[in-house]
């Protein structure tokens, strides 16, 4: 247990902010599961500044089910930034995140994301602005990495400067820029990073187990895990984290019933976010394009699982809601764990990069 302002968040595991992964129909999974918390995907703060319909339909949240609610918004403008960070806590928002480490190049060319971590004045300005903007209710909270490069690690100044203005905890994706997903995480830039400062730290990166993260907690002194790539088809851990031990695979029944609530939430949520007349308008129908976006999960959920290959061929060629309910029913509640195989993260960042398409 720790707390971010006046929020109490127990147990201290949380689900990373991933985009097209983070939505509202898997934040409220995990939150069932155990996570303390679950963090929205990046949100565009310009988005909501010109008041985008659409990006503001991300702030969508479950009112009852996600308490604390916390909202991550990205960009590089300073007023632009303050403004959504009022909005979103106009909208509900208990806790504000700021993105600082997406290492994504559309991202960082506007100045966003980890491309903050090579202007410390900018960054600090932001969250300043975004402080004064929402007031001391609504914590402002930054995710960070390691810096840009192996030659500008820099996780511990850009931490003691966010201190200064009132950051009330900060998570440390313990790689840079340059790594990407790729390559080991380096816990040691956490530990620097806690001792450095007098705010909770959340440490990130290469948590797959509950071994992991409690072995992260001992090594680096933070006050909380976050759990990013080894969460992904695996809401189950968070289950196993609360409980404090491993407890094992789920049974087939209950990984069919899981993967079925998540597919029918996430179809109702994304047919939610478009009107009767923009679907009129798409070439792609609303439901397909669902479909579609759920097909990466159903590859996460399959990982570690006997014919996990030619069950991840046959799924993403799926496109009714129908036939998923079909292909999902007729290999979770056979298919057997690998074995020797661990439900681990995705191997590499092009792994990665490939499943969100």
């Amino acid at each position: 247990m720790f707390h971010i302002g006046p929020h109490q968040i127990d147990p201290p595991f949380l689900l990373a902010p991933m985009a097209s992964v983070s939505e509202l129909p898997y934040r409220v999974l995990v939150r069932d599961m155990g996570a303390g918390l679950a963090t929205t995907e990046l949100i565009s703060a310009a988005g909501i500044h010109y008041r985008n319909r659409r990006t503001r339909q991300y702030l969508t949240f479950d009112r009852e089910r996600e308490r604390p609610h916390s909202v991550q918004l990205f960009g590089g403008v300073v007023e632009v930034m303050a403004t959504a960070a009022r909005a979103a806590a106009e909208h509900g928002a208990n806790i504000i995140d700021v993105n600082m480490g997406c290492p994504v190049r559309k991202v960082t060319g506007s100045g966003a994301g980890s491309a903050l971590l090579c202007d410390v004045p900018r960054a600090v300005a932001i969250v300043s602005a975004m402080r004064a903007a929402v007031g001391d209710a609504v914590p402002v909270t930054v995710k960070i990495r390691s810096g840009w490069d192996d030659n500008s690690r820099n996780a511990v100044e850009v931490a003691c400067a966010l201190e200064d203005v009132g950051c009330a905890a900060l998570a440390v994706h313990a790689r840079t820029r340059a790594q990407g997903y790729a390559g080991r995480a380096d816990w040691s830039v956490i530990a620097r990073v806690k001792k450095s400062v007098r705010m909770p730290i959340i440490g990130n990166g290469d948590v797959t187990s509950v071994a992991d993260a409690h072995r992260m907690l001992d090594e680096t002194g933070c006050d909380a895990v976050m759990i990013g790539r080894g969460a992904l088809g695996n809401p189950w851990l968070f289950a196993s984290l609360k409980a404090g031990r491993e407890l094992g695979p789920p049974a087939p029944a209950e990984r069919v019933a899981l993967i079925t609530r998540h597919l029918q939430a996430h179809l109702a949520f994304h047919l939610g976010l478009s009107t009767d007349e923009e679907r009129r308008l798409m070439r792609t129908p609303p439901e397909l394009m669902a479909v579609k976006t759920f097909r990466q999960h159903l590859v996460w959920y399959a990982r570690g699982l006997e014919g996990a290959r030619d069950f991840r061929q046959r799924a993403m060629a799926l496109e009714q809601p129908a036939a998923v309910l079909d292909a999902v029913d007729a290999f979770f509640s056979r298919a057997q764990p690998e074995r020797g195989a661990a439900h681990g993260a995705l191997d590499d960042e092009l792994e990665y990069a490939q499943a969100l398409g």
